[in-house]
């Protein structure tokens, strides 16, 4: 077995022990293979998100830790971070390195001492503090900004969805 695999097994332990397993829970999406995750997260409690049961799956590649994991929700979700084909985009999922557009610094983004609970962590985070100042959703954004009863809608409805496909 790889670095890579080891490191996860041992991750996923911790994940299914630590401290966050009251906001998401976690398991193989195939036991022989621990570069793919099955995740729930369970909306965070205060926010519009609240109740809500959203699959995703998180890819790790092969040099991982070196390189960052891909984290995509299955279900539907409304969020400004969150491109319409469900690709989470937070700082530290992206690359290391400077970013070439001068928005992120490479303290921001993906380094090796991350791990796969810290990555979840920061999505209940995401979910519950949007960044609308660097959307993957323009229109999420928009609406989050200039409509917030509108986005606090459209949102619950996707809060019920994700009970209603468990």
């Amino acid at each position: 077995m790889s670095q890579a695999a080891l490191l996860l097994c041992q991750q996923m332990k911790e994940v299914q022990n630590g401290a966050g397993a009251q906001m998401f829970s976690c398991g193989f999406k195939d036991d022989d293979n621990p570069f793919v995750w099955e995740v729930t997260i369970f909306g965070p409690q205060g926010t519009s998100y609240e109740s809500g049961l959203f699959r995703a799956e998180m890819t790790f590649p092969k040099d991982y830790p070196n390189m960052p994991p891909k984290l995509v929700f299955l279900s539907d979700l409304w969020h400004p971070n969150i491109y319409t084909d469900g690709k989470v985009c937070i700082s530290i999922l992206h690359a290391p390195g400077d970013d070439s557009y001068g928005y992120e610094s490479a303290e921001e983004r993906w380094r090796p001492i991350h791990t796969a609970e810290s990555i979840l962590l920061s999505v209940i985070s995401m979910l519950a503090d949007p960044n609308i100042e660097s959307p993957a959703n323009i229109d999420a954004a928009k609406q989050f900004r200039d409509d917030r009863v509108g986005f606090n809608k459209r949102v619950k409805r996707c809060v019920r969805k994700s009970v209603d496909d468990m």
